[in-house]
Parts: C-alpha cells; sequence; structure tokens
C-alpha cells in the first residue's frame, strides 16, 4: 500500500472513478485520499469509505504529495493557474488525465522542475481494466515506477513517448466508443437473426470479451484467430468477405484517422 497523499482534482466521472478503483486494489486507504469538487453532495458514495473531499482545491494541494489533475480540457489552465502558489516542485508530483495539455504546459503551471505526468486512461478503469498510456517528465525513477504502480491498479499500463499521447487518446479512450458500437451492430444483427435484444446483447458482449481475452492472454496477432473458425466454405469466411466488400476495416481505420485529425486541429 502507498503512503502518499493523493489528491484528486475534479471530482466527475474520471476522478471518482479513479479514486474508487485506487480503494478498491488497496492502493491507498481512504484517509490518504482527498478529492476537490465544487458540489462536494455528489461525492457522497466516497464520503462513506472514508475518502476525504474538499472544496478547495488549494487546501487539497497543501496537504498532498501527488496531485492527479481529471478537470475538463477546457479550463485547466484556469483553475490550476489559480491555485499556482501552491505547487511545491521539491514535495509534489502532478498527473495530468486530461487530453491535449502537453508537459510543458503543465510545468509552466506548476513551477520550474515539477515532476510532471501525462495520463490516459479510458472510462473502463471504472471497473479497474482501463488501458493507461503514461509519459513523463522531471519524474525520479522512484516516482515514475510509483506512477506506473497506481495505474496498474486500475487496468493495463504502458509507458510511450508524449508524442504519441494524442494517438493514444484516439486509440485507448475513443477506442472503447468503436468497440462498443461494433458490439451495439452485433446485437441489433442478433436481433434480425432471432434473439431477444437481452440475449442477443449477453452473446455479443461476452463474445468481444472473450476475443479480447484470447489475444492478450496469448500475446497473438487477431488473424492467428480469426484462421482457426474459417473454413473452407464456411458461414465465418463469408460474412467477413461480405463485411469487408462493405468496408467493414477501412471505416473504421478512417474514422481512427479522422479523430486523430479533430485532436490535432482542435
Amino acid at each position: 500500500m502507498s503512503t502518499k497523499k493523493i489528491a484528486i482534482i475534479g471530482g466527475g466521472n474520471l476522478g471518482s472513478a479513479i479514486a474508487q478503483g485506487v480503494l478498491k486494489s488497496g492502493f491507498a486507504s481512504a484517509p490518504d485520499i482527498i478529492i476537490t469538487k465544487r458540489n462536494i453532495e455528489t461525492l457522497a458514495g466516497l464520503q462513506a469509505q472514508g475518502v476525504l473531499t474538499e472544496t478547495d482545491n488549494a487546501k487539497a494541494i497543501a496537504a498532498a504529495d501527488v496531485i492527479i489533475v481529471a478537470l475538463k480540457p477546457y479550463n485547466i489552465k484556469e483553475v490550476l493557474s489559480r491555485v499556482k502558489s501552491a505547487f511545491n516542485p521539491a514535495k509534489h508530483m502532478l498527473i495530468s488525465v486530461v487530453t491535449g495539455v502537453s508537459m510543458d504546459e503543465l510545468e509552466e503551471i506548476a513551477g520550474p522542475g515539477m515532476p510532471v505526468v501525462r495520463a490516459m486512461p479510458n472510462t473502463a478503469i471504472a471497473i479497474q481494466e482501463s488501458m493507461t498510456c503514461i509519459c513523463h517528465k522531471n519524474a525520479t525513477p522512484e516516482q515514475a515506477a510509483w506512477v506506473m504502480q497506481l495505474f496498474d491498479q486500475l487496468g493495463v499500463t504502458v509507458s510511450i513517448d508524449e508524442k504519441l499521447m494524442d494517438a493514444a487518446t484516439v486509440l485507448g479512450a475513443c477506442g472503447i466508443a468503436y468497440a462498443l458500437r461494433f458490439i451495439r451492430a452485433s446485437i441489433q444483427g442478433g436481433i434480425e437473426i432471432g434473439f431477444d435484444v437481452r440475449t442477443a446483447n449477453m452473446i455479443a458482449a461476452q463474445t468481444v470479451k472473450g476475443a479480447a481475452a484470447l489475444l492478450i492472454s496469448g500475446n497473438r496477432h487477431p488473424e492467428e484467430e480469426i484462421d482457426k473458425v474459417t473454413t473452407p466454405k464456411g458461414c465465418t469466411i463469408a460474412g467477413l468477405n461480405e463485411m469487408e466488400h462493405q468496408g467493414f476495416s477501412s471505416s473504421l481505420i478512417k474514422g481512427i484517422t479522422v479523430s486523430y485529425n479533430k485532436i490535432l486541429k482542435g
């Protein structure tokens, strides 16, 4: 268990999910976590578990060793600039889970030499199944290892170069929506061939979960597993070929690149 005091600035869905995941994993105890929000009544569930809540961001920062910023991209600079004097590079480490704010920008706000980390999780962090990409600046090896341990409690973590962070946002964070849209389409197809919606939902979701587990557990390429279910003149290859004729793979690739270009253009 970590002995560091953690302040989460921004108690919205993502900030609350991080707090909940850290608690469930046992990585930190409730009294060592403080989370901020203007309306702390919505944090009653965390309060009941012993997590500290605060409306004053400066107070939360002063009481912490690690600050996790989970604000909206449009107001992070404004909010952090108001509490700039509370940051202490000799004491604090700043972790941002906010899209589109560089480590240089974070250091400029928090002070020269501040250990800063960018982390890009996805919404599966709420059930400790996130894919989180991280990069860091000014952090010691011990601090970098602590951050990896933190997010490892919330899913799978990989260290990447900052130049790939926008791409990580699309593939890992937006990717949740792409996968869910595939599942939704499978459910609709399942209904058309005879299943009720609840059964189709269960079959489609569990099938995708199993497919992902095959790749992860065996460190395999998708085509290796596809080959196992595509028999000559079979129904699987017939369906796959029709999907490709209709642009299945190309539309997905195009969607990923469009999302990426949207981030770049702002």
